[in-house]
């Protein structure tokens, strides 16, 4: 068994015997003959589950071995392969990712693969579709900083969409219940797939697609996938754009997750008019949030009145971001946030508000001319609301 940092995340969840890691050691393999001591340790173990390759770099014949090495594990549940391709031409990546996956493939106790940070691009979806497919044991899926791009988003989404099609034919339960897949520039392109895909998925637990380039329109479609996911209880769409198009949308989502415990929606430009959109969403529906993000929204005096309610009826509340709206950090919306924290014995749980927006003449009167033009879709969203609080 190779030594374990302290601070593996595994170690408390599978037994260290059962560990091979070497993550975090800044190895370069190139050759076979690089990686041999470790595909012979591999070797030597009775019941692998755990296999920690990260933070070293992988050239193809040195893939090739490590994955005749993990060809012969009948028990792997984590491969951990992050960040593992630092320095290799593009070229080498799909090559050597291509060796692991179809070596693993047929292994039915796999639960997690994590590929974040490894910069295949489009080209590294190719082979990993088919796993995807093929590999429906899998709970959790890590594509974290991947350059995937529209292109190869719809590769990755399209692969669990037929994973979820061959489920139903076969009247079996999904297992995927976590995908992170941020940091990819997936795009609104790329939205219609994800939607699809995460509908078909209705089990999941957990999506994170931060830092995406998704703009209102492909966050309404996505948006319409997640609501098919009722036992969600944790999304993160940070840094995409919503304006008040997505936040309407994710207004009349809220009420589709009933155990919703984490959000994080900052800086995804909600505007005024969609922040109070949320706020009365999440008024009305009162999911049960532990963290909320919602800093660098444009939510102004009145959407955070309304959080404010909101609040008061989130005792489970922890954490609550909020920096950069366009409210003061000492104005009566702030005092009354600060007070409904205090309810619960939360008081610690609001961010840092040093970097509020104060708007000039000019940006009001242009906030109040964009508000006048959707003031006929968010009063139609608020009588929506208003029946289904009832």
């Amino acid at each position: 068994m190779v030594d374990l940092l302290p601070e593996d995340p595994y170690s408390a969840l599978y037994p260290p015997e059962n560990i091979f890691s070497v993550a975090g050691r800044g190895l370069h393999w190139d050759t076979a003959a690089d990686v041999q001591e470790f595909c012979e340790e591999i070797a030597k173990y009775e019941r692998l589950e755990v296999v920690r390759l990260s933070g070293n770099t992988l050239g193809i014949p040195a893939a090739r071995a490590f994955a005749a090495a993990l060809a012969s594990q009948k028990h792997l549940k984590v491969l951990d392969l992050s960040d593992v391709f630092t320095g290799r031409l593009r070229h080498e990546l799909p090559i050597a990712l291509e060796a692991i996956c179809k070596a693993v493939v047929d292994k039915e106790s796999i639960l997690e693969l994590d590929l974040s940070d490894n910069a295949f691009g489009p080209a590294g979806a190719e082979p990993l579709a088919p796993f995807l497919v093929e590999r429906r044991s899998l709970r959790t899926l890590r594509l974290n900083n991947n350059g995937l791009g529209p292109k190869g988003g719809q590769l990755v989404a399209n692969a669990l969409l037929e994973a979820a099609k061959r489920n139903q034919k076969e009247n079996r339960e999904s297992a995927l219940r976590t995908v992170v897949i941020g940091r990819n520039r997936l795009e609104n392109s790329s939205a219609e797939a994800f939607a699809e895909a995460f509908a078909a998925h209705g089990l999941l637990r957990e999506v994170r697609m931060p830092q995406n380039g998704i703009r209102p329109e492909g966050i309404v479609t996505l948006l319409g996938g997640l609501a098919k996911c009722t036992m969600l209880r944790w999304l993160d769409l940070q840094d995409n754009t919503f304006t008040t198009t997505g936040a309407v949308a994710l207004a009349k989502t809220l009420s589709a997750w009933t155990e919703l415990e984490h959000l994080n929606v900052g800086d995804c430009m909600l505007n005024p008019e969609g922040g109070l959109a949320v706020a009365n969403a999440l008024l009305a529906f009162r999911p049960p949030l532990q963290k909320l993000n919602l800093s660098y929204g444009e939510i102004d005096e009145r959407g955070a009145l309304i959080l404010s309610q909101a609040v008061a009826l989130m005792p489970a509340l922890r954490a609550l971001e909020l920096n950069g709206n366009q409210f003061a950090a000492d104005g009566a919306a702030a005092d009354a946030i600060r007070d409904a924290l205090d309810r619960h014995n939360n008081g610690e749980a609001l961010g840092s508000l040093s970097d509020m927006e104060e708007l000039s003449e000019e940006e009001v009167e242009e906030e109040e001319e964009e508000e006048e033009k959707e003031e006929e879709e968010v009063d139609e969203l608020a009588a929506a609301l208003a029946k289904a609080a009832v």
